[in-house]
């Protein structure tokens, strides 16, 4: 912030304490306390009756628009809800008028009243009673530079949601989501678990974790990278169907797609395989559209998904044919590929090639919903390989909007397959690297015997991300990770009078 942005900021706060020192003048709280029979704003309106005396509402909220003309305030007061006009008549509210005459804009306020219209047919509480709840001491944002700044909106998120209504709605719409989902599992069958957060070995992903100690047991532990390894011990122990929603953590880079603290929805089922997966991630994916969205193509950024049913299915290796022009047994052509899209191909194993020049010519076209199928099985260590092409597993991922959404398997339990993979995954790496450990415990618990299984993972932040137009995972975490910042964030940038006070 520069000093002439600071000398501002400053003095706003100062006129602003100067009134909350009035305010204590008339022997109220200015930080109020409980107050009774509050309803949402949207919920006073629909109740509402025309040409109908006698109708009473109190609200409570946030102001954020304040017109003082005399003998009369109108204020319009925010919620979680929405707006709601209040009226305030100095012939009604003669005792306390000259309190009122300190309210600003961003203070809190609770009021009740009567219910009617005013002559421009605007749904008005013509208040009885006005209490303070809490006064704001800084300035509120002023629309067009504040909250212009996006780094600023997500680091104040907490005027961010207040100041604008539909960064409110898109954090509702989440939080609906999620419980359809939630609803949509138990109503499956699935019973939700919750499986260790720290870990003593980082398994599950090929990904790096975020390394913590634990001083009573002088142990080092992981924040996980995934549930995997312990959901699927869930099924060796008879659960068998089991969903986890919760928190992943991977210390890596951030981007408009990565946040490195991030929420995953994952799930396992008895006796399924990956084509159940598909059908499960399809139904559920399309009741959230259903119940949530406003049709079946939506607007992401510049693109327009389609979301109809049914979705593609198709073969990671013929994806490949078609948008690389390379047959995926022919290694040399996929070198060449890769060479021709400046990939460091010469030391990489063939299939990690063949998957570097999938990513880099494939997934760019995978616009609308896309299972692809049958990843190449040496990228799959805890997959189940196909019965008809062993080369191949029985994976999938979804992507939608050129980004992956989900990942699936038809799940590996035979204990000696899956330890020799681990083993093979692990050849190489130095025992100093922390993934270079092999989670025996998980390889003896297939001994007891895991049934045959399907498992998914969605991502929940790219999913609600999709489906209300976010085209930033910070738009969608209600605190995502920043670089930390060296001088004080404010949203007051210019003093100007204003004769309609307006957030």
């Amino acid at each position: 912030m520069t000093d002439q942005a600071s000398s501002i900021t400053n003095k706003f706060e100062q006129q602003r304490r100067e009134k909350l020192q009035k305010m204590k003048a008339f022997q109220i709280d200015p930080y109020g306390g409980r107050f009774e029979g509050v309803c949402f704003a949207e919920d006073v309106k629909a109740g509402y009756i025309d040409d109908t005396e006698g109708q009473h509402a109190c609200c409570a909220g946030r102001i954020v628009l304040l017109r003082d003309i005399g003998k009369l305030i109108f204020i319009t007061l925010r919620d979680s809800s929405g707006t709601i006009q209040l009226g305030l008549s100095q012939k009604l509210l003669a005792d306390q008028w000259p309190l009122l005459k300190l309210l600003e804009l961003g203070d809190i306020v609770g009021a009740r009243g009567s219910l009617g219209k005013t002559k421009t047919g605007e749904i008005t509480i013509w208040a009885e009673e006005i209490t303070l709840l809490s006064k704001m001491l800084l300035q509120p944002p002023e629309k067009f530079h504040g909250l212009a700044d996006v780094d600023m909106r997500y680091r104040m998120r907490y005027v961010d949601l207040w100041a604008n209504p539909e960064v409110m709605q898109r954090f509702k719409m989440r939080s609906a989501m999620v419980a359809t989902m939630r609803r949509f599992l138990t109503e499956s069958g699935f019973l939700e678990v919750e499986t260790p957060m720290m870990q003593a070995l980082a398994g599950g992903a090929a990904a790096r974790p975020f390394v913590t100690h634990h001083n009573a047991l002088d142990l080092d532990l992981f924040l996980r990278i995934a549930p995997e390894l312990f959901l699927k011990r869930l099924l060796v122990g008879g659960m068998e169907k089991v969903f986890e929603i919760n928190r992943n953590f991977r210390n890596e880079g951030l981007s408009i797609r990565h946040n490195p603290e991030f929420t995953m929805m994952e799930l396992y089922q008895a006796y399924a395989d990956y084509n159940v997966m598909m059908d499960l991630t399809e139904e559920m994916v399309c009741l959230l559209i259903e119940k949530h969205c406003d049709g079946w193509k939506l607007p992401f950024g510049n693109l327009e998904i389609d979301y109809y049913r049914p979705w593609r299915r198709a073969k990671y290796a013929d994806l490949l044919k078609e948008h690389a022009g390379c047959d995926i047994e022919d290694v040399a052509a996929v070198r060449a590929k890769a060479r021709q899209l400046e990939l460091n191909e010469a030391n990489m194993d063939d299939v990690v090639v063949i998957n570097e020049v999938f990513e880099a010519t494939v997934e760019e076209h995978l616009v609308n919903p896309t299972f692809v199928i049958d990843y190449p099985a040496a990228i799959c260590p805890l997959t189940k390989q196909s019965k008809a092409d062993p080369r191949y597993a029985e994976r999938f991922e979804l992507f939608i909007g050129k980004m992956e959404l989900a990942n699936a398997y038809t799940e590996l339990n035979d204990p000696d397959v899956q330890e020799a993979n681990f083993r093979s995954q692990l050849r190489g790496l130095s025992t100093e690297e922390t993934m270079a450990k092999m989670d025996e415990d998980f390889v003896n618990a297939l001994k007891y015997g895991m049934p045959p299984a399907g498992g998914l993972g969605v991502g929940i932040d790219r999913l609600i991300m999709l489906l209300t137009n976010a085209t930033s995972i910070r738009d969608v975490v209600l605190f995502p990770l920043l670089k930390p910042l060296t001088a004080k964030t404010n949203f007051a940038t210019e003093d100007t009078e204003v004769t309609e006070e307006k957030i």
